[in-house]
């Protein structure tokens, strides 16, 4: 059985009644279904965690401590993965006990039958490029540049969008996957892509880990990972099971520290490829995508927000950067104000010159001076004086009377 978030629980709890004897499953539904009482981890007996870096680097070590506690102490763990940097393989001391470490490959290593290119490349071209690129190899049925099944990955999830767009406007049949889409579009995206119906898959890192669809010819790094190993389990999606691939990157200039970690880490020079003849004359012609005036607006406040992070001249205080020599004026001020209203609100309106007086106040009590506590005493209504300070007559029907001012003779 196989066992996933995204799906009503109740149909995978009934699956599993008879029982089974493989169970493949992510962390957080293994969980809701152990809290469910609809299965128990009493009687396994090979417990196996694949990728095994990234399952423990991206939070998921405190589900895996509760797996892991609910398992037999008598049993066998086997990780798997093509990268284990030296701080996850400590973290994973805590789950096994005097491993076998084997290695099929050292460690980082690429395939040997991909071919590796990188071109030199701004930033606001990129788009163009990989159009290009995606539109040739689409149109050649036979030769080195056709195109089958492309993969074409993005460092953020808006940015896998809006490369969908402008494929989308030039004709190229695309679509998108990571963790904004839900898991029917997911499922839908994968499944017209090992068919073929969807040519082009443009995923992020994360999605990376999960893809597993033969016939991937190409596989395009629309933006370098800032991870480098990161980068041997994009280029792995291809030349799979002894097949051909080519993975290709495009580099920006802020790009390139990122180029030379990965050269590092694998071993590898990328060999670069110029841009196609007539490049400049070719992407004027590209037809831009329709976009509402607020998918406009958004994204051109993440491609700001994408630049500060890149340390473009939005992060330097140029133009289009922030003003105020770098400062960050995005300041949250929480907290409400005495007339409720978020102190947010109280600073738009102070800019704007519309912040409205404030209410008159009530004098101030003083506890110190007799005067002005018997003028405030007085002022006061009978039934919100103390009980002690109000005349007999003045008290509420049914309340008890103190103690110490009843007279003694009153006593029944």
């Amino acid at each position: 059985q196989c066992v996933f978030g995204g799906i009503p629980v109740g149909k995978q709890a009934r699956a599993l009644v008879p029982g089974c004897d493989i169970l493949v499953a992510t962390p957080g539904r293994l969980l809701d279904l152990i809290d469910q009482r609809a299965l128990t981890l009493r009687h396994v007996e090979i417990f196996v965690l694949d990728e095994a870096d990234q399952m423990m680097d991206l939070g998921f070590i405190v589900p895996l401590k509760r797996v892991a506690n609910l398992l037999p102490k008598d049993r066998q763990s086997l990780f798997f993965s093509a990268t284990m940097p030296k701080a996850i393989a400590d973290l994973g001391k805590q789950f096994i006990s005097n491993p076998v470490r084997v290695e099929v490959t050292p460690q980082a290593s690429t395939a040997e039958r991909v071919e590796q290119w990188v071109t030199f490349i701004n930033q606001s071209e990129k788009q163009a490029l990989l159009t290009l690129r995606l539109k040739a190899g689409l149109a050649e049925s036979e030769g080195p540049n056709a195109i089958d099944r492309a993969l074409v990955f993005t460092r953020t999830k808006h940015g896998a969008d809006r490369v969908v767009r402008h494929l989308a406007s030039a004709g190229v049949n695309a679509a998108a996957i990571h963790g904004n889409k839900s898991q029917a579009q997911r499922t839908a995206a994968l499944l017209g892509f090992r068919k073929g119906s969807i040519p082009v898959l443009v995923a992020t890192d994360i999605a990376a880990r999960g893809i597993d669809v033969t016939g991937v010819s190409h596989v395009f790094n629309y933006e370098l990972p800032n991870v480098p190993e990161q980068y041997v389990h994009r280029i792995g999606r291809t030349a799979r099971a002894g097949a051909d691939g080519i993975a290709l990157s495009f580099c920006a200039p802020d790009e390139k520290p990122y180029l030379r970690d990965i050269e590092r880490l694998t071993g590898v020079k990328l060999d670069p490829m110029p841009l196609p003849e007539n490049f400049q004359q070719d992407a004027a012609r590209l037809p831009l995508p329709v976009r509402k005036p607020a998918e406009a607006e958004q994204d051109a406040r993440r491609e700001a927000r994408d630049a500060r992070g890149r340390g473009g001249p939005a992060a330097r205080g140029g133009p289009g950067g922030r003003s105020g020599g770098g400062r960050n004026n995005n300041v949250s001020r929480g907290g409400q104000a005495r007339d409720g209203k978020s102190r947010d609100a109280h600073a738009r309106e102070t800019y704007r010159g519309e912040r409205p007086a404030a209410p008159q106040r009530g004098p101030v009590f003083n506890p110190l001076g007799n005067e002005a506590r018997g003028a405030v005493e007085a002022t006061r209504p009978a039934s919100t004086r103390p009980a002690s300070d109000r005349p007999r007559g003045d008290r509420p029907q049914g309340e008890r009377r103190p103690q110490g001012d009843r007279p003694y003779g009153d006593r029944p």
